[in-house]
């Protein structure tokens, strides 16, 4: 045989086997998953694609997702948007115009979730955000209206804010704050400002609001300032690998006022970054690990077997997420865009890992609870509920 016959017949073998065995996507759901798996805050990333791959297994260990009179396994699609805005928005555009994918799920923080919700919705192409709480995720950005395909499985930051001003006033009874917040995050911005409105419309007194840009490192002029402001408390809307720095700054500089956060703080980083400078403050979040319901603990005991750690915030919302689409592809019975946008937005209620779910008509914006954590002994500790 000649060498160039023996060749070709070892091409059409190899073409066999890489479109003929294994290429083949028309049998599976095609899910997209944006995820800061590198970055300022890799440690929401990771969680985020552990809760994904968790719920895509238990799904195809099932046997799939049963539409009409066929089964579909589901084919998980992960994108790292290195923590960055425009990486984010290439991000959903790659999987929505070269993957095809059905829907995505991410990204997690506001700054990178407001670009690729804004690609999603023109793109009409489901997005749900597990962890973005700024309203302007699921907002349109030039008539103020609801985005018809974008939701979230948070709740959202007039809530948040609202939760901690009057827990800061009644629990603590604390009435005079000081807030520090990075002016160039949605999420960050935004909270403080409710924070301080409700604050101050409940009789608390907001005597120092100040601002600095994400990824600065010294907050020394910032801290002066509040501690000469002499607060009761002070709030910082701050993410988990910026808080240790603050707080530890802070009392260098003879701070003694508590702090409280949002839940931003959720991961079990932010504990090993601070250690007992964050010991007995509290925080907001979307759920309790140690104050679970028997659902919500069976998924605790399934991601710690999986992966050795207790599951954070952002992955049980991820976990949620994807259980808000099964159940709207289910709905569809068919594995298309618009049907899966269709069911979603008429779910009347989702009961997930992170509490129940209610959508109201034309909003992406789940009705739901929060919880307030305290940490004590490096661990997170449930405090309170806090019912919309």
């Amino acid at each position: 045989m000649k060498k160039s016959s023996l060749l070709m017949i070892l091409l059409i073998i190899l073409s066999l086997g890489v479109f003929g065995c294994g290429g083949d996507d028309s049998s599976k759901i095609k899910i997209g998953v944006i995820a800061e798996l590198t970055g300022d805050i890799p440690a929401v990333g990771a969680s985020c694609k552990n809760g994904a791959e968790m719920a895509v297994q238990e799904i195809n260990d099932a046997g799939g997702i049963q539409l009409g009179e066929k089964k579909y396994k589901v084919k998980l699609i992960i994108e790292d948007n290195a923590g960055k805005a425009d990486q984010s928005a290439s991000a959903a555009q790659k999987l929505i115009t070269q993957k095809k994918v059905t829907a995505i799920v991410g990204p997690n923080a506001s700054r990178y979730a407001l670009p690729a919700a804004e690609i999603a919705e023109t793109s009409k192409t489901v997005l749900i955000t597990p962890w973005s709480t700024a309203p302007k995720a699921t907002l349109d950005s030039k008539t103020g209206a609801s985005k018809k395909y974008v939701f979230r499985s948070c709740f959202i930051d007039p809530f948040q804010g609202g939760v901690l001003a009057k827990f800061t006033l009644d629990n603590l009874k604390l009435k005079k704050a000081a807030v520090l917040y990075d002016v160039a995050s949605e999420y960050n911005k935004g909270i403080a400002e409710i924070f301080k409105d409700v604050y101050e419309k409940n009789g608390g007194k907001v005597v120092a609001f100040e601002t600095y840009t994400t990824n600065d490192k010294d907050f020394s002029s910032q801290l002066t300032k509040i501690k000469k402001a002499a607060p009761d408390v002070i709030f910082l809307p701050n993410y988990y690998s910026e808080v240790p720095l603050q707080i530890q700054q802070a009392k260098r500089l003879g701070i003694t006022a508590p702090f409280i956060g949002s839940d931003s703080w959720g991961s079990e980083e932010l504990v090993k970054l601070c250690g007992k400078d964050c010991n007995d403050y509290y925080f907001s979040t979307h759920y309790a690990a140690d104050s679970a319901s028997d659902a919500t603990k069976k998924f605790i005991a399934s991601y710690k077997m999986k992966y050795g750690t207790t599951p954070d915030d952002v992955a049980a919302l991820t976990y949620d997420s994807f259980g808000l689409l099964l159940q709207a592809l289910k709905t569809a019975g068919k594995n298309d865009r618009q049907a899966v946008r269709d069911a979603l937005a008429k779910i009347p209620q989702y009961e997930g890992v992170t509490g129940n779910m209610q959508f109201k008509e034309g909003s992406g914006d789940p009705v739901k609870s929060a919880v307030i954590l305290k940490i004590k002994d490096g661990k997170f500790t449930w405090f309170a509920n806090a019912k919309p």
